[in-house]
Parts: C-alpha cells; sequence; structure tokens
C-alpha cells in the first residue's frame, strides 16, 4: 500500500501536451468508441480520465517514501513497452509519465500488452487487493469505465435515471457478459428490426424501383398576413452543397427552388442540381426565414418574429400537416424534398408526391389509437440561469410536452419498436432500450440537414430544444439506415469494451450527497460534477426517458421517481443552478448549487481513506462557478494540491467561435484536510502567490496551454497556497474569504480570487508589454495607455490552447440560432469576452471599461465584444476617410502629426451603449469619466492599419517614419498585437503588412 506520506504522481507532474492531443483526437473517433453508445453531455474523454487515475494510483518514485517494492516492480513492466528505463528515481517518474501518455492513445486503449503493464503498475503500488474507485457523478462513465479498464474496483452512481441506465450497460453488462452480448444484441436487433418493418413499412412508401426513402425534408408554415399566401420556413434552399478542400471546389450541388405565384398565391417547388465542378456557388432562392423573420415569396409580405412564434403556437408547433376528409394536406408542416440512397451509392433528391403525403395520413389515423403508449408529459422551459445559452426554443412555438417534439409518423415508428423491445427477455435489453432511445433523439422535429454532408444533425447539436424551422424526417426502418445503423454502431462499442478484458462494476441511482459506502473505504474520489448554469441535465434527458420507461419498468432504473411529480428524471436535487426549478418553494439559485456541491464533497472526504486522493473535474468559463466549486471544495475540507488543464474540446464546436470558450478541463487534485491545521497568513500567501502563479504559467505556456484555459488553471496552483489552511487571516485576525466584492480595496473584503485573477493579469500584461505594463497603475513611466493594455489582455485571453484533436467541418453560412427576434442568430463581427471575465481582469490593472465603451469594445447583454479595425475607420479617418487622413499626413510629411482628423465627428456626450446584464457577483460597474479628446498608440497602430487596407503607401510610410522617430512604443504595441490576434484575421493580415513597411 502506498503510505500516507507518499507523493502520487498527479501531485509532481504530468503530461499535459500528450494527453491532451489524444483527449482532443477523441472527438473525432466513432467506430467502436464508447462515447457512441448512447448521448451524454459534457462526457470526459477517455483519454484524459485513464491518464489521470493512473497518476492518482502511482506513488512519484522521486518520493522519499514510496515504497521500495513498487519501484523494483516497475522498472520491468515498462521495459516490455519502452526499454529499460535509467538507475535513477527521476528516471523512472519519467518513464511512468512517458507510459501514461502513451497508453492515453486511444490505438492502444484495447492493447493487451498496455493493458497488462496499466494493470501491473497499479498492482505494484496497491498489492494484490484492487483499489476503490467512486464516482458519484458519473454520467455517461468515462471516468467508472477506465477505473475497470486499469483493474480497479468501481462504485458509479447518478441521479439521472438515463445516465443509470447507460452506466448499467456499460460497466455491468458489457463486462459480465463479454462479446456474447455482442452476438446477442445482433442477433435480437435484426429480429425486432424485421418485426417493426413488416408493421411500418406501409407507412414509408417504397420508390418505384424497390428502394426506400432514408429521409424526408419538412419546412413549418406559416401564413403571410399581407397577401394570405402560405410561407414554408426554410433556413437554406441548399439540399447537398459538398466543397472539396484539396480541389478547392465544390463537387456536388443541389439546391430547392421555391418559387411564388402573385396571382394563385402558390407556392411551386423544384430541385436544381447545378453543374460541378465549379468554383463559384450559383445564385439560387434565399431562405425564407433569417433571425426568426419569415419573408413571403408571393408578394413584399415580412411576418416578425413575435408573429412566426404566434402562427407557430396556434399549430402546437407545426411540424404535423393537417389533412381534409379525402387525406389532402390543408395546412402545416409542408413535405419540401425526398432523399433517396441510390443502389450506386450516394444520394438523389426528388420532389414530393400525393402518395408520400398519403403515407403521412395514414400514419396520422394509426397513432390516433395509440394515445396511452405515446409520450404527453410536459417539457421544461429549459432556462438554468439569467445568463444561460440554453434556452428551450421549443416551448416558444407551442411545443409544450414531448408529444409534440415528434411527429405523428415518428411517434408511430418509435411506439412500435419500443413496444418489441419491451416484449423480448434477453441479456441484451439495456442496450436495445438505449437503441431506442438513441434512435429518439435522431427522430424529432428539430433533426436538421447538414448540406455539407448530407447527413442529419442530431436533436441535441446545442444543450437545449432549439426551434428548426425546417427539418429532416429519417425512414427508421430503411435497409442498413437508422436502427440497423445503430444496432451495429453499438456492437461495436461492445466488442472493443469486451476485448479488454475488464471486471464488473457496480451502478446505482443515488443522490451525490447521500453516502453509499463506508467512510474511508475508497482509495480514489474521483468525479466530473455539473458545471454550474451550463448543462440542464435532466430537462435535456426527459426526451429519452419518456421512451425508456415505456419500455423498462420505471422503479427499475429510477428508484428516486418519488421525487419528480411529473413523471420524469428527478429535478429537485439535481446540483445545478436552474430557476425553472423549485426547491422549498424558491427557484434553484447559484447558492443551492454551492451547498449542493459542497455537501457531495464533505461525502466524498467521509468516504476517502486517510491516505487516499480526489480529482475534481471543471470546465465552465464562469467566474461565478468557479467560486461556487472551489467554495464547495474548501467547506468540504480538501486541501487543493495540483491543478492540470487537459484539452478536452475541439476548438470548431458551436460555442468557441472568435470567443474565450474553454478548450480544456482543469483536474484539481485535492488531499483530505487533516484536523487541526493552522491558521494561514495573508502576507506570507500574497507574498508568494506572484511567483507560484508566474511559474505554473510559464510551465502551461510550455506545454500549448493559452488564455482563458491559461488563466483557469492558474487557480489550481493559486488554491494551493490558500486551501492548506483551516482559514486565513490578516495582521489584525480579520478572515480573507475565497471571493468576495473585486472592487473592494481591503483584502478582507476583496477576497483571495480577486488577487489571483490580479496577479495573472499582471504577469500576462508583463509578458505581453514589457515590464512596465505590469506597473501601469501605479504610472509607472513608458506604459502604454488604458485602450492599449485592454486590447492586449483581451487578445490573451481569447487566444485557443493548441491542441492536434480534428475539427470537424461545419456549416457554411447556416444559423442554428434563428429563433430570436431582431436577427438574433447574426453574429455581430468582433471578438468576444464575458463581461464579468473582461471586468475581472481589466478593474485591478486601472483599465475602466466604460470609458472605452463604444470606442473600442462594444459592451452588450453580459458580454464585451472588441471592436473590428474596420468598425473604428469613420471615428478615427473622419468623414473624408482615408483619402483625407493621407492627404493630411503627407502634407505635413510626418512632421509632428497631430491627427486632427481621429475622432473629429465623435460627441463629447456620446451616449452610453447598452448596459450588461450580470448577476450580483459582477453587478458592479466601472463608473469612470470620459477618456479626454485625444488620440492613443492604439489609435495611431489602427489608423496605420486603415492606410494599408486603403493601399495608401505613401501616407502609410510616411507615419510609420514619424511614429518611430516619435519613440519605441508604436512598434512595441504592434508587434505585441500581430502575436496575439487570430492567424487567419483581418487584423492580423494588416498589421504583418503594415509592419512589412516599416523603415529598418
Amino acid at each position: 500500500m502506498i503510505p500516507k506520506e507518499c507523493k502520487r504522481l498527479a501531485e509532481v507532474d504530468f503530461p499535459i501536451a500528450v494527453v491532451s492531443a489524444h483527449s482532443a483526437r477523441e472527438k473525432s473517433i466513432r467506430h467502436g468508441h464508447p462515447s457512441t453508445l448512447h448521448l451524454w453531455w459534457a462526457r470526459r474523454p477517455l483519454a484524459a480520465c485513464r491518464a489521470m487515475l493512473l497518476a492518482l494510483l502511482l506513488p512519484d518514485p522521486c518520493d522519499e517514501n514510496c515504497p521500495a517494492d513498487f519501484k523494483e516492480k516497475a522498472r520491468p513492466l515498462l521495459k516490455s513497452v519502452q526499454g529499460e528505463p535509467g538507475p535513477k528515481d527521476f528516471d523512472l517518474r519519467k518513464a511512468i509519465l512517458k507510459f501514461i501518455g502513451d497508453f492515453s492513445n486511444w490505438d492502444l486503449a484495447s492493447n493487451l500488452r498496455y493493458l497488462e503493464v496499466g494493470r501491473g503498475l497499479v498492482r505494484a503500488a496497491h498489492g494484490e487487493e484492487a483499489p476503490l474507485v467512486v464516482d458519484p457523478f458519473a454520467g455517461g462513465g468515462s471516468i467508472p469505465l477506465e477505473a475497470l479498464r486499469l483493474g480497479c474496483e468501481t462504485f458509479a452512481s447518478d441521479l439521472n435515471p438515463v445516465a443509470v441506465m447507460v452506466l448499467k450497460a456499460m460497466i455491468e453488462d458489457i463486462p459480465r457478459q463479454g462479446s456474447k452480448l455482442a452476438a446477442e444484441l445482433r442477433r435480437v436487433g435484426a429480429e425486432i428490426k424485421e418485426r417493426a418493418e413488416q408493421i411500418l413499412s406501409v407507412y414509408y412508401p417504397t420508390e418505384s424501383d424497390g428502394t426506400k426513402p432514408i429521409a424526408y425534408l419538412w419546412a413549418r408554415t406559416v401564413q403571410c398576413e399581407r397577401c394570405g399566401a402560405e410561407i414554408p420556413l426554410l433556413r437554406t434552399t441548399w439540399l447537398a452543397k459538398r466543397f472539396n478542400k484539396s480541389r478547392k471546389q465544390y463537387t456536388k450541388l443541389v439546391s430547392l427552388g421555391v418559387h411564388g405565384n402573385r396571382d394563385s398565391k402558390k407556392i411551386s417547388l423544384s430541385i436544381d442540381v447545378h453543374d460541378v465542378p465549379t468554383s463559384r456557388l450559383p445564385d439560387i432562392p434565399p431562405p425564407t426565414i433569417t433571425g426568426g423573420v419569415a419573408t413571403c415569396r408571393c408578394c413584399p409580405g415580412v411576418l416578425s418574429a413575435p408573429r412566426v412564434r404566434a402562427q407557430l403556437t396556434q399549430q402546437k408547433g407545426g411540424s404535423d400537416s393537417s389533412f381534409d376528409k379525402s387525406g389532402t394536406r390543408e395546412s402545416g408542416a409542408r413535405l419540401m424534398a425526398v432523399a433517396v440512397r441510390r443502389a450506386e451509392g450516394g444520394l438523389l433528391y426528388r420532389l414530393p408526391t400525393p402518395r408520400d403525403y398519403s403515407a403521412v395520413c395514414a400514419a396520422q389515423k394509426k397513432g390516433a389509437a395509440l394515445v396511452t403508449e405515446l409520450p404527453s408529459e410536459p417539457i421544461s422551459a429549459i432556462r438554468p440561469s439569467p445568463n444561460a445559452r440554453g434556452v428551450s426554443g421549443a416551448t416558444r412555438i407551442g411545443i409544450t410536452d414531448f408529444g409534440r417534439v415528434f411527429t405523428a409518423r415518428q411517434k408511430l415508428a418509435l411506439s412500435t419498436l419500443s413496444s418489441e423491445v419491451g416484449e423480448v427477455e434477453t441479456t441484451a435489453k439495456h442496450l436495445l432500450c438505449l437503441a431506442i432511445s438513441k434512435l429518439a433523439e435522431r427522430s424529432t422535429c428539430f433533426v436538421t440537414w447538414i448540406n455539407s454532408t448530407e447527413a442529419p444533425r442530431g436533436t441535441f447539436a446545442r444543450q437545449a430544444l432549439t426551434i428548426a424551422w425546417d427539418f429532416i424526417e429519417l425512414v427508421p426502418i430503411a435497409n442498413e439506415e437508422e436502427f440497423s445503423e445503430l444496432i451495429d454502431a453499438m456492437t461495436d462499442v461492445v466488442e472493443q469494451v469486451a476485448n479488454a478484458g475488464l471486471s464488473a462494476g457496480q451502478v446505482t441511482q443515488a443522490k451525490a450527497s447521500d453516502q453509499q459506502l463506508p467512510d474511508e473505504s475508497a482509495d480514489i474520489w474521483f468525479t466530473d460534477p455539473p458545471y454550474y448554469d451550463s448543462v440542464p441535465y435532466s430537462d435535456l434527458s426527459d426526451l429519452f426517458y419518456v421512451w425508456l420507461k415505456r419500455m423498462v419498468q420505471p422503479n427499475t432504473i429510477n428508484v428516486l421517481g418519488e421525487e419528480s411529480s411529473d413523471g420524469l428524471t428527478p429535478k429537485t436535487a439535481e446540483s445545478v443552478w436552474n430557476e425553472a426549478h423549485i426547491v422549498d418553494g424558491e427557484p434553484k439559485t447559484p447558492e443551492f448549487f454551492e451547498k449542493s456541491l459542497a455537501k457531495a464533497f464533505s461525502t466524498g472526504r467521509r468516504t476517502v481513506a486517510d491516505n487516499g486522493i480526489a480529482c475534481i473535474v471543471f470546465a465552465h468559463k464562469s467566474t461565478e462557478g468557479w467560486e461556487a466549486l472551489l467554495s464547495g471544495i474548501l467547506h468540504a475540507g480538501w486541501v487543493v494540491v495540483a491543478s492540470w488543464p487537459v484539452a478536452t474540446e475541439r476548438k470548431a464546436r458551436l460555442n468557441a467561435k472568435e470567443s474565450a470558450a474553454l478548450a480544456t478541463s482543469v483536474h484539481l487534485v485535492c488531499r483530505p484536510r487533516p484536523e487541526g491545521v493552522s491558521i494561514g497568513d495573508w502576507g506570507e500567501i500574497s507574498q508568494d502567490l506572484p511567483k507560484r502563479t508566474g511559474d505554473w504559467m510559464e510551465r502551461l505556456s510550455d506545454e500549448g496551454v493559452r488564455g482563458a484555459d491559461l488563466v483557469f488553471a492558474c487557480i489550481g496552483p493559486a488554491m494551493e497556497l490558500y486551501s492548506r489552511y483551516s482559514k486565513v487571516e490578516d495582521a489584525q485576525g480579520r478572515e480573507i474569504p475565497l471571493g468576495g466584492d473585486p472592487e473592494a480595496v481591503e483584502p478582507y473584503k476583496r477576497g483571495f480570487l480577486a488577487y489571483v485573477w490580479e496577479t495573472v493579469g499582471r504577469i500576462a500584461l508583463e509578458q505581453i508589454l514589457g515590464t512596465a505594463e505590469a506597473r501601469a497603475r501605479n504610472g509607472a513611466a513608458g506604459a502604454l495607455e488604458e485602450d492599449a493594455r485592454l486590447t492586449a489582455l483581451f487578445l490573451w485571453t481569447i487566444q485557443s490552447t493548441a491542441t492536434n484533436g480534428t475539427d470537424s467541418e461545419s456549416d457554411e453560412g447556416e444559423s442554428e440560432d434563428g429563433d430570436e427576434e431582431g436577427g438574433a442568430g447574426k453574429s455581430k463581427k468582433g471578438l468576444t469576452l464575458v463581461y464579468d471575465v473582461a471586468r475581472r481582469f481589466a478593474q485591478p490593472l486601472g483599465i475602466h471599461l466604460d470609458r472605452w465603451e463604444s470606442r473600442i469594445i462594444v459592451i452588450e447583454k453580459g458580454i464585451v465584444r472588441l471592436l473590428p479595425v474596420m468598425d473604428r475607420a469613420e471615428q478615427l479617418l473622419g468623414e473624408d476617410g482615408a483619402i483625407g487622413a493621407a492627404d493630411l499626413i503627407e502634407r505635413t510629411k510626418g512632421k509632428n502629426i497631430n491627427y486632427e482628423f481621429a475622432f473629429a465627428a465623435e460627441s463629447e456626450d456620446r451616449p452610453s451603449k447598452t448596459k450588461p446584464s450580470t448577476s450580483k457577483a459582477g453587478a458592479a460597474r466601472d463608473e469612470a469619466p470620459a477618456p479626454k479628446q485625444g488620440t492613443t498608440t492604439l489609435d495611431h497602430v489602427h489608423i496605420a492599419m486603415l492606410l494599408q487596407k486603403s493601399g495608401k503607401s505613401n501616407a502609410l510610410r510616411t507615419m510609420l517614419k514619424s511614429e518611430i522617430e516619435r519613440g519605441p512604443d508604436f512598434l512595441r504595441l504592434a508587434n505585441a498585437l500581430s502575436a496575439l490576434y487570430p492567424k487567419d484575421s483581418e487584423e492580423k493580415r494588416l498589421l504583418d503588412a503594415m509592419l512589412l513597411a516599416a523603415p529598418r
């Protein structure tokens, strides 16, 4: 056994870059990967979990308390995969870290030699009695699965019954039954599909050549309130738009023609196949809805977003067609096109026929007799918090229960398949239930068509039921499509996991705060708790649960079902900030989140053995979320001993573009805090903070960690200083809290985390602009102005952490957020930061955001947007623009340029823009006088960039000569910004071109 005094590897070192690369790569792996078994949100990459578990389980060979027996056994084990380690303890540590990095590769996850070495190292450290790993927020099962892979005993729990079903299949059923389960799943799945096809085939008519359609493209419709014509709501009229990157041309172009007849007020359709290959997109009919505003094809009429929503609400969402007594479509959803799989491969598209509508009408009549078997449970509004992204557009167009999430034919198909699964007795029952549940996510009226890949985008492309004006209805019983495809994919997962030879774990449904195991029974407490207000897990998972509970007895997977009055997943005890749900008569608040996490962490503290260790994962960019998490850790009696940021996200994901979305998940390594520890001295801690933070920033920078990821990763080493004490006091005996008012002056009011943010900001400015910038608040000579420091910090924070992960191709020119009024979904140009993040950086460094509002930044709805340089052209160059500015510069020959054209039209009493919406923690605003009239070094750099953009080369050379003679600040700032702007940005291109023109 590892002595209590011996440090684990996770406390001293970790191969961040290697594990990050493998973790990010996992996002693009599909075949056989356990993540494809069933959707779960914010699932941790297996690579990160496997690597971190090994680092938690193994002792540090360089620690004087490391057992000699472990070192003796580790060397021959490692020799079999990487050669003989060196003779020194440091060599052995290095060899183990290399193995951890190598073994995080998905390609080696089931490699028998690496499995033997990994399990052998764990046995060498812990003896023949396998260590117990506990995860109370197990979710999708990444942590417990990897614990089993390393030969550990595993106890996994979750409050959510859908997660429990996934966990039971993953870490109980597959390990117990092995490859036999794959054969059973394949056999029973084929039988169910065959029986369902006999029932459902009449509702999905075949083509004249015997092939079946694979997808139907529908559009919700509204009526023009000017001419009365029907408006089919289409985000785009492209059906296929494939671009070959290597050939740099489009290779498949198919569009949907939507034509309005002014006289008859009728819409006609056509499918147009464009000549390929082509280097230019042809002109096609524009979308009929943009930003929630619908445009009529038969007249100049425009329907506002509220009127569109009102009409769809009257249609109860508008996802079904309405038919008259003869079976002729009258209103509602309109079928726009049908996709058919060609025998030779690829898809072709055709227009709908009366036969297609007849099948839909027949399905509606059949479904009317199945009312009791179909879901009708209510949908939550899914508004986790005032500042959350996850808002349910579904409820805003009248889809208020799950019966309206699916079309009549989709409900009939899912009901038929779920009935078949419910009646079978098989060892593969859990997996078959998950297959139907997974199919349900691809069978709603929110599934959209990705024209760049000619494939469906699932319901939960975002963590909400987002409005889809047009949607795809997939055919679940088509040959080798949908249900068959899902069964095959799940079979691949079963075989892959079975090949690793795992022992079974233990799964239960439980609250994380309820202790399920004896005190001091666990060796490792490793968990990934909910992220504040980021993901409304229970609300989203209800879409799965309404079908799961129709296939199995609800009390077998939802023993806490009595806590949910609506018959859905438990909401009350869920550890999230979600004001849609009520606890003791009050909405669930941030305080609820903090208290519930503290209870869970306290339970974990009691469960972990005296020589045990914990790891808590967090990946939320809200400062309030971090404060709540850290507060819970402290109150529960943990000491943070290390923090490791591991890149786990794709840069191309929807919420990461041009913002400070995190690419890493920070793994906080914790030890139980001993009883009776001393009180910390604030003077010593504040003195140690800059060096500890600076050293960590340098280490992480070398590992490729950047921007916001680096900011939040620095909280860990700072917390090592703070959390080791029972509390921290200043010289007057006043306690320094974790959080407080970041604008206060006194430390006991301001709080520790405010000093962490200030320290990180100062060190960042020193690295970016020079030592003088770190002392700018004290009026140091040579410091650049506020706007330069603000811009530099802003750009530094939004830098992306470098990974080798593969970014998936995103759709070109399509918005999925068109459900808001006023053109929501049309992102404004400019890089963005959450207001609270920007303020917490800026304020301690003497940077007042309000001073620069409408000048270099715009603050709207809790977001700070950095204005693109081109948006500053009028304010910097005046009404005469670049021509007038160039003329003035050339006439003065660069001597003492006073830039009298800059801000010429600016009013002294410029009205302020919309104030940001903030929570209590960030409610205070920077109140400061408007800046004095005149230009700054940043303005000069921007003027030069605008001259470069306008091709005024003579004026640019004159200006550059003058600026260089004036002093070093211009080039210092220009070079710094060139290094900070995104490499593919217009600003970066202009800066580099401008610097090339500078005299040497």
